[in-house]
């Protein structure tokens, strides 16, 4: 499974349930990295969307422990392992865990990707993301050049589990 996140240089996430910065690239890239595929979030995370829906042209999963939720357009769980069993349809390497920062950490063992995109700036945040530089079981496999949006400086990492960073450069 992957995992695909933007943090700023203390590997926050958000503030009050949105995201730190919108960077048009940054976007961009996680529109075509996600279509066609399986996302899976939190309910905070879907409702921080445009009106609350459900991402087009995906198929999206959302974990909630109110068991009265219900949202159009999209599969609703109530734990991490009926999570995990709705995956079961579908091929790992087409599932991204979207988050928000409770997601993200229950799903990051059952990860092998991350797609990170790193802000060189610090920003007032309430959610964090693990800082997987710390974490020797995760290695940087792939970097962009720096790029700018306005002030903010930012690259794109390809994060891997090190045990399985062969399989994940053969895909490359």
């Amino acid at each position: 499974m992957n995992i695909i996140v933007n943090v700023d240089k203390n590997w926050g996430i958000g503030y009050q349930n949105q995201l730190l910065n919108r960077i048009p690239e940054d976007m961009k890239f996680f529109r075509e990295t996600t279509t066609g595929k399986v996302v899976v979030m939190g309910r905070k995370t879907l409702e921080s969307f445009p009106n609350g829906l459900p991402l087009k042209n995906r198929i999206n999963i959302v974990i909630t422990g109110d068991y009265t939720y219900k949202v159009k357009d999209a599969v609703i769980v109530h734990s991490i392992e009926e999570a995990l069993k709705e995956l079961k349809k579908y091929s790992t390497d087409d599932v991204y865990i979207i988050g928000g920062e409770s997601i993200y950490r229950q799903f990051l063992p059952y990860c092998d990707v991350a797609h990170v995109t790193c802000m060189d700036y610090a920003y007032q945040a309430d959610t964090w993301f693990p800082n997987l530089d710390e974490d020797e079981d995760w290695v940087v496999v792939a970097d962009s050049e720096e790029k700018t949006y306005f002030d903010i400086e930012y690259v794109f990492k390809l994060y891997a589990r090190k045990t399985k960073i062969s399989e994940i450069k053969k895909l490359m």
